[in-house]
């Protein structure tokens, strides 16, 4: 049987115990390194699912094990560090990490955002060694506090999708391509064309665009982004927080950039100052 294989690059041994235990809670089987250069190995070694990579460590830093991680791996990757500015948060999505949490942290808070981002779709290639293990999920029911005492990182359980718990992009292998102004998205096979040309995206920008050309004329909020990111349908219920709305408008601009619009003149996406985004007309 498959067992998912995390890795967790990390200097301080008090939060590496703590992500190992939390992970291995999830069902991961739980690999760790307190530097980048053996973490880049850990990965190249056991293709993990996730990774978690703290941003400042000694020698190579998380920004640069993140982009050497993203050379050889489609891990969904997570940046952890105890700085909240907002170069770091765009420095850090730019290297093509999947999300980005800001220490400290509940155990809570990092399964809430592993979970979601497992319910998304991974991009790989056929021949990428983990294509037959795309989808899983972290349980909720693992506890929300974690001794450190006790993490048989070395011993984890598969982990398993409960029965029902379909994946919020699932529907996508049949829904119909997107297109505006030359701009075309194709949901199943997770590609964006601008005028016949591929354009890269990381699964946050591509989720991003292919909610703001679905949604018509209809403003979008950053909390309603945030949301989806996170998997959640409907109307979110929880605030905005401050990293939320940066991290959404990083993925905007990166967004943006790759498509080469100007926000001052919009081809595709409009900013509506204070509440979010919308298709242009």
């Amino acid at each position: 049987m498959h067992e998912d294989v995390a890795v967790v690059i990390e200097d301080g041994e008090d939060i590496r115990e703590l992500l190992a235990q939390v992970l291995t809670q999830g069902g991961f089987a739980v690999y760790t390194a307190a530097d980048g250069a053996t973490g880049v190995e850990l990965v190249r070694e056991h293709d993990p699912i996730v990774v978690t990579v703290d941003v400042n460590m000694p020698g190579i830093d998380g920004f640069e094990t993140a982009r050497q991680i993203r050379s050889i791996s489609t891990a969904y990757l997570v940046m952890i560090t105890a700085r909240g500015d907002e170069i770091d948060t765009l420095v850090g999505l730019q290297t093509g990490a999947d999300d980005y949490i800001v220490k400290p942290f509940r155990p809570r808070e990092l399964r809430a955002r592993i979970e979601a981002m497992m319910r998304r779709p991974r991009s790989l290639a056929s021949s990428h060694p983990s294509a037959a293990h795309q989808q899983a999920a972290v349980p909720a029911s693992a506890p929300e506090s974690v001794s450190l005492s006790t993490a048989p990182v070395s011993t984890a359980a598969p982990s398993t999708t409960a029965p029902g718990s379909t994946p919020w992009l699932d529907e996508d292998s049949d829904a119909a391509p997107l297109e505006h102004r030359g701009l075309r998205l194709e949901p199943g096979a997770r590609v964006v064309e601008l005028e016949g040309a591929e354009v890269e995206l990381t699964r946050s920008e591509f989720d991003i665009l292919r909610m703001l050309l679905g949604s018509g004329r209809r403003v979008v909020s950053k909390l309603q982004l945030a949301g989806m990111l996170r998997g959640e349908r409907g109307e979110p219920d929880h605030y905005l927080s401050e990293h939320d709305a940066r991290a959404i408008e990083v993925h905007v601009a990166n967004l943006r950039r790759k498509l080469g619009e100007s926000p001052s003149e919009p081809r595709w996406i409009e900013t509506v100052r204070g509440v979010g985004y919308r298709r242009t007309a």
